[in-house]
């Protein structure tokens, strides 16, 4: 039923405006207030904090199905919930869960993770934001880049060293995660009247006016890039923000367990994410070819055709369990960080793959912005290095595989 909803939703509602997005790169505040709507941004949260009471299964089908149309939209969803909404419910205090976890499972507000920084992006532990006591509370200091949400979201679950490192530590610094507010940039008439002030949800899209922004926490510039054009990407600026107590997230010192664990959720969101973008473009591949013709017959009747196809969508399907599994492993409480990362590197690469041959079989037409295959194929590339790159996933598997076999032995 949620995949029919969202299939529909994303066809109807979604597709007729993407190809636009994508030209102006203008983020979508109009779809995005029907997907609050929808509930779209609390799938996996109880209701009590403004969730539909779902799981982290839904989540990944709604992020899926969503990519088959529109990866911009789909990562507007998923790194909402999993990086931002997800750390605050597992590790939040009640208090904490009430007054930010409500408003981003709502729609009322979007948020995001403050964690890759202009000198540290795999090296997530060589951060340089920090954070010192001032009196009960924090004064937040530093920069981040690559955020999604950074301009249009108001909540952030942010990062930053709270204890220098040192022989002591092991070299390592202390690291804390924080909750911080701002305001949100570029909301429109469309996008903040689009959902009924009462809605169905309660909610008005992108904007709580109870959150009160934190000063001296500003959105930086806006980042071009090659796709997911209508996905706000921005640096995050913090000059001398003054964090209460009451909004440090976990314990002092201990938030990079938080982070790798958060990480962790990313990425299967974001394998989510790619096996609907490789669907996506397997499904317009299939289309094209059925109806393209070449020497007297269909595209899809060569035999050599009908091979790429069906190598493609074996490798698909076998991404799309992994996904499901390592997601599964996660909602039950159990051990999924090599199953995490092999689920995204296998979605990542397999949508790459997918997008290109999508594009290789549509001829000249895949080059040309008449057909959506080619923002597929941009938009897939970004899976290959977000929550943790090819090669970095290569390293967490074959950690985890020698460290369960020194466990054993």
């Amino acid at each position: 039923m949620l995949r029919d909803m969202v299939r529909d939703f994303a066809e109807n509602e979604v597709a007729p405006v993407a190809a636009g997005h994508d030209e102006t790169e203008e983020f979508p505040w109009a779809t995005g207030a029907q997907m609050a709507e929808l509930g779209l941004f609390g799938i996996p949260f109880e209701e009590k904090y403004g969730g539909v009471g779902l799981d982290l299964l839904s989540l990944v089908i709604a992020v899926e199905e969503l990519a088959r149309v529109d990866a911009s939209h789909s990562i507007m969803i998923g790194a909402h919930t999993s990086l931002a909404a997800s750390p605050i419910y597992k590790w939040g205090t009640e208090g904490q869960r009430e007054t930010f976890l409500t408003p981003l499972a709502s729609g009322r507000a979007l948020g995001g993770l403050g964690l890759t920084e202009p000198g540290s992006g795999s090296d997530a532990a060589g951060m340089q934001t920090t954070a010192v006591r001032d009196g009960a509370g924090w004064r937040l200091n530093g920069a981040k880049t690559w955020i999604t949400h950074g301009g249009v979201g108001e909540v952030f679950c942010v990062a930053a060293i709270t204890t220098p490192a040192s022989p002591q530590r092991g070299d390592s610094p202390g690291i804390s995660c924080f909750i911080v507010t701002k305001e949100t940039c570029g909301l429109t008439d469309e996008g903040h009247l689009g959902l009924a002030e009462t809605g169905p949800r309660g909610a008005r899209f992108g904007h709580d006016p109870d959150l009160a922004p934190m000063p001296g926490f500003t959105a930086g510039r806006k980042l071009r890039k090659l796709g997911w054009n209508a996905s706000d990407t921005r640096e995050l600026v913090f000059d001398n923000v003054e964090v209460p107590p009451e909004n440090l997230l976990g314990e002092v010192d201990l938030g990079f367990p938080l982070v790798l664990d958060t990480l962790d959720g990313g990425r299967i969101g974001i394998a989510a994410h790619a096996v609907g973008v490789a669907q996506g473009a397997m499904d317009k591949a299939c289309e094209y070819t059925g109806e393209r013709e070449q020497f007297g017959k269909r595209v899809n009747q060569f035999q050599g055709v009908r091979f790429m196809l069906a190598d493609m969508e074996t490798r698909i399907h076998a991404a799309r369990l992994m996904t499901y599994h390592a997601a599964r492993l996660r909602m039950d409480g159990k051990p999924h960080k090599k199953e995490a990362a092999m689920a995204k590197l296998a979605a990542s690469e397999t949508a790459v793959d997918a997008a290109d041959l999508a594009v290789q079989l549509h001829g000249g037409y895949g080059y040309s912005r008449e057909y959506p295959v080619e923002r597929m194929l941009r938009d897939a590339k970004i899976t290959e290095i977000g929550e943790g790159t090819s090669e970095i996933l290569k390293i967490v598997i074959a950690r985890e595989m020698m460290g369960r076999v020194d466990t054993v032995t």
